[in-house]
């Protein structure tokens, strides 16, 4: 697909410094783009690489001073990475457009219901009472069991596992390799230290608007339901234990791990490898940083902690920064010693 400068203006609402014709059909970064490619510049670090690319259209903030002629074609935005960020997931769209119908071989049950130009993939298996709505796309190799619910314009990337009885809401995008409703991780000893294991027999709500990455694992709730809310964005490789909740707009980085029954407000962050033990709460907005290991709630909205145990992030640091500081508190110390016995000996 081939776009001109002046039709990627007015998809973006931008205006055209140079030649409105020329054209594009492929995307590339500024510091190694080629004729015929698209790119952006957002950062200050990358200003340099303006002068010398060899793309043939650069989007730029419409505040961006420029400190000589340029010999590519500008398209000047507001915000140049949104704006390109834009770009890309129009893109994405319409080639998501051309996917339709049901490839063979596949198995779709014949109680399962599907929308409106719903795209099924190769080796795909759909199980019993599936309902799927309008315009999904479902890629290959993806396994959904009985009585799954899949809301309209959701994408199931490939090798996908929704167990039975999970619900998906709209436009919910899960990426390859994601497991959603397996087993949690419920054992009980008897009396003689065998563990057993405790049916689950809840399920997994993932609400309208939610990004998982690839390889993650979101369990199904012992009773009840393992909550994913409105807008949140998960990396990949994160462990969602059972009966879990994470709120809205609430974004998690990669290997983080959330135990059983733990409660995410709104608007939290979490960085990647944190770990956060069971049954406590996490209020909206706090910020926690990566691998740290939150051992109790944080009942304060807002609040920004680090360390493992994780505790508040400015106290965090001076302590690391004493701990630094160790090795020179040791040396000076001796020297005071050493000064008060002399003192003690000249008395």
């Amino acid at each position: 697909m081939q776009f001109s400068a002046a039709q990627i203006a007015l998809l973006i609402n931008g205006k055209v410094d140079g030649n409105p014709e020329v054209t594009v059909s492929s995307f590339g970064k500024i510091e190694d783009s080629k004729e015929g490619q698209i790119t952006f510049l957002s950062n200050p670090k990358y200003d340099e690489f303006l002068y010398d690319t060899q793309a043939s259209i650069v989007i730029i903030n419409n505040s961006h001073e420029l400190r000589r002629a340029v010999k590519t074609t500008l398209i000047l935005v507001p915000d140049a990475y949104s704006a390109f960020a834009f770009i890309l997931r129009h893109v994405e769209k319409m080639h998501e457009q051309k996917l339709k119908g049901i490839q063979q071989p596949s198995y779709i049950a014949s109680s399962a219901m599907l929308g409106k130009d719903v795209f099924v993939g190769a080796f795909t298996y759909v199980s019993e009472n599936v309902r799927i709505g309008k315009n999904t796309k479902i890629y290959p190799n993806v396994f959904i069991g009985d009585n799954v619910k899949i809301g309209d314009d959701c994408i199931i990337q490939p090798g996908v596992k929704i167990h039975h009885d999970c619900i998906l809401g709209n436009q919910v995008n899960i990426h390859a390799g994601t497991v959603i409703g397996s087993d949690g991780f419920g054992f009980a000893p008897d009396q003689n230290g065998n563990y057993k294991k405790i049916p689950q027999i809840g399920n997994v709500i993932i609400e309208d608007d939610v990004e998982i990455g690839a390889n993650t694992t979101i369990d199904r709730a012992t009773m009840g339901s393992t909550v994913i809310k409105k807008g949140a964005r998960l990396d990949n490789l994160i462990q969602i234990a059972h009966n879990a909740e994470v709120g809205e707009n609430t974004v998690i980085a990669a290997q983080t791990g959330i135990s059983g029954s733990t409660k995410v407000g709104k608007q939290v962050m979490i960085g990647g490898q944190a770990g956060l033990v069971g049954h406590i709460q996490i209020a909206d907005g706090a910020k926690i940083n990566a691998q740290s290991g939150v051992s109790k709630s944080i009942k304060d909205p807002g609040s920004y902690v680090t360390g493992s145990p994780a505790y508040e992030n400015i106290s965090a640091l001076r302590s690391q920064a004493l701990i630094r500081n160790l090795p020179e508190m040791e040396r000076r110390l001796k020297e005071l010693e050493a000064l008060v016995k002399q003192l003690h000996e000249y008395k």
